[in-house]
């Protein structure tokens, strides 16, 4: 860090963002807040090789992309979006959809940041855990698959709008 910004008081201090303001969007309508989303990433494979001559050395390059799955927990409500979509593609008719896991500001009210899941679908459907004796919330959970992922700022955010 340069000396003359140490004392700059102008600068200010970003706080990074809390995870627990996000909701989905399907197509731009809200579809669910949601208590968890995991699995959310990007890995590319790398494909090890030696050359002919000279096989003390271990070369990699890059190989195909995955995308890990995106399971999403919730409280049971009396909505079907999320379970129409699912079981349509139980039924042979698997829906892509174009689909935003968006991170709010502190209030809840401004999206910050968003990651769009291209040609997502339902995969996986997890009832709730049911039990009389009980004192919890019913959860439910689904598992949505993609081919890509793009990454956009939204603003008052500083991330890259692509």
């Amino acid at each position: 860090m340069p000396a003359n910004d140490k004392n700059d008081k102008t600068m200010a201090v970003q706080d990074p963002y809390r995870s627990y303001n996000f909701k989905l969007l399907i197509g731009d309508m809200t579809e669910g807040h949601f208590m968890e989303c995991s699995g959310m990433g990007v890995k590319i494979e790398s494909i090890s090789y030696r050359e002919a001559g000279n096989n003390q050395v271990v070369r990699k390059i890059p190989g195909p992309v995955e995308y890990g799955d995106i399971e999403l927990k919730y409280g049971l409500t009396d909505s079907r979006v999320l379970w129409d979509w699912f079981m349509s593609g139980v039924n042979g008719n698997i829906e892509r959809k174009n689909v935003s896991i968006q991170l709010l500001d502190s209030a809840g009210s401004l999206p910050v940041m968003q990651w769009d899941l291209i040609n997502a679908w339902a995969s996986e459907w997890t009832g709730a855990e049911l039990d009389a004796m009980g004192k919890e919330i019913a959860i439910e959970s689904v598992t949505l698959v993609y081919e890509a992922l793009q990454r956009a700022g939204q603003s008052g955010g500083n991330g890259d709008k692509k």
